[in-house]
């Protein structure tokens, strides 16, 4: 009788192990060469203490880069950076707008770059994000949205966690608050009350932002501009920011050359930016532009080139930019095309980087753009970007002595939204 109950008992447990079986095979199949869904992982599981690796694409409209984290977490604190791992692409993901399929051997080869960077083990619980930026904004939305589902149907094949929310377009808005966050994060603005945090400039190449955390929140407010509130690290932090789509490097000097309002394609842009007599192409997006400075004579004689460059630039950009005050005595970082104008012009190390004042962008652009028939300079826009950036620092409410710090990483880790979007990221998987 006992070994006909323990045959029993066999048999039963048996049975039931070939049931949970075949309902794991029936749950983790699928058609052919597709790829199996992975659920989000636990929700602690994010922020146990221990590792933790996130993979961020920054699509933005020049080209695609990838970080990838690698974090210690900790139960109630915030987590330290163990390490940062960076490469990038060309071109942008929106140069692909008429045929998505193209892009998918470069965001392959950012992949591949990814798993190398992370132990095998860590895959599956690796969340890998996309996050596009002003060259995608600035698509017809059919168009962004079908390079949008390329990039999701890769990441759904990648051993990484992916969902449907893991590829977008993120707003102008939450670009400057994850950068905030970034250049925050790294300078030990984050830590606590009275820790003390510093704003943010981001020139782009399709947009431009400026975020910060007004000391006088009233005198923000009464000037008709919005303040963000949100949670990083069980703190609340107040913002100011905003973003200017269209007023990156890039989508500027192509509005300053006079192709802001072209329906595409080739053709020739006349500006008094150039050095008079110059003739030369430019490619912007998908159009290849054959620009030319005025005819020799028109611009000629110390300081009219600049003074022409100045009154062009300021008619593209009347009326469009808010001028945000109290900026003086507020702590900036700079970053993006600041820094690399700022380099061009030796202003600052390349690899440490360095202070500028406001006043150091619009010297040098009288002095480059006064000297273009005698020695042009190596980029032949370069008096145009130096013009531009000094009078949008100007519109935005900075005065010529006010001192910006420029880098381009931060203990060697990069400067741009993609550190603070990745801790936005995993906070969201484990909310305070």
């Amino acid at each position: 009788m006992r070994r006909a109950r323990l045959a029993g008992g066999l048999v039963s447990g048996g049975v039931l192990l070939a049931y949970l079986l075949v309902l794991r095979h029936h749950y983790s199949s699928g058609p052919p060469g597709a790829a199996a869904a992975r659920p989000l992982p636990q929700r602690q599981r994010s922020h146990r203490p221990g590792l933790q690796y996130g993979v961020m694409f920054d699509a933005g409209s020049t080209g695609t880069r990838v970080h990838v984290f690698k974090f210690q977490m900790k139960s109630r604190a915030a987590p330290s950076l163990q390490q940062e791992t960076f490469s990038s692409i060309q071109p942008g993901l929106s140069s692909y707008a008429d045929d998505p399929e193209k892009c998918s051997s470069g965001i392959l080869a950012l992949l591949d770059l990814a798993r190398s960077s992370i132990p095998s083990s860590m895959w599956s619980r690796t969340p890998v994000v996309l996050k596009a930026t002003a060259g995608l904004r600035l698509l017809p939305g059919d168009k962004a949205g079908q390079l949008l589902d390329t990039v999701r149907a890769l990441f759904q094949k990648s051993p990484f966690m992916s969902t449907e929310d893991s590829v977008s377009i993120m707003t102008g808005q939450d670009e400057g608050i994850s950068a905030w966050v970034t250049v925050n994060f790294l300078t030990g603005g984050l830590q606590g009350p009275g820790s003390g945090t510093v704003g943010i400039l981001d020139l782009g190449g399709g947009s431009t932002q400026i975020t910060f955390s007004p000391p006088d929140q009233k005198s923000v407010q009464m000037s008709n501009d919005v303040l963000l509130s949100f949670q990083m690290f069980n703190i609340t932090h107040t913002v100011y920011t905003h973003s200017y789509l269209g007023l990156g490097l890039m989508s500027t000097r192509l509005d300053v050359l006079g192709g802001g309002h072209s329906a595409g394609g080739s053709r020739e842009l006349v500006s008094p930016c150039l050095a008079p007599g110059y003739v030369g192409s430019w490619a912007h997006g998908e159009a290849v532009y054959r620009v030319r400075g005025q005819t020799a004579g028109t611009g000629t004689g110390t300081g009219t080139v600049y003074q022409a460059c100045v009154s062009r630039v300021e008619t593209v950009l009347d009326g469009t930019v808010r001028r945000t005050s109290p900026l003086d005595g507020l702590d900036f970082y700079a970053f993006s095309y600041y820094y690399d104008r700022a380099v061009d012009l030796r202003l600052v190390d390349e690899q440490l980087g360095g202070t500028v004042r406001v006043s150091d962008y619009t010297a040098a652009a009288q002095t480059v753009c006064s000297s273009l028939s005698s020695s042009p300079p190596v980029s032949p826009f370069l008096c145009l970007d130096l013009v531009y950036i000094s009078v949008l620092l100007q519109q935005l409410g900075f005065l010529p002595d006010q001192q910006l710090k420029l880098a381009r990483t931060i203990g060697d880790v990069e400067t741009s939204w993609a550190l603070g979007a990745a801790l936005q990221y995993l906070q969201t998987l484990n909310p305070p």
